[in-house]
């Protein structure tokens, strides 16, 4: 089983841009237009997929919510982390 990160690990994460809600990494963000945002989203498709973690995503419009948790393990693990800083990199490009 994957090991759950602690609250320590979590901020030693330096996740920025993440907060955590109800055991989870949440981040939103607002892009220039619609198709922007849907090719945001396909970003970061390819990347769960290679990465075999799968985050909720919220789309309203332009803005994205991104919600990450390891459900099988039940709260947070590396793996979130590892996705949360993927993301981080495919929004800023």
């Amino acid at each position: 089983m994957t090991e759950l990160l602690t609250e320590r690990d979590i901020e030693d994460a330096q996740l920025t841009d993440w907060a955590v809600v109800d055991e989870s990494l949440t981040r939103t963000v607002e892009l220039a237009s619609f198709p922007a945002a849907i090719e945001a989203v396909n970003r970061v498709a390819d990347a769960a997929e290679e990465a075999d973690h799968h985050p909720d995503i919220d789309i309203r419009w332009r803005t994205l919510t991104f919600t990450l948790s390891t459900h099988s393990a039940g709260g947070l693990t590396q793996k979130d982390v590892d996705l949360a800083r993927r993301i981080d990199a495919l929004i800023a490009n």
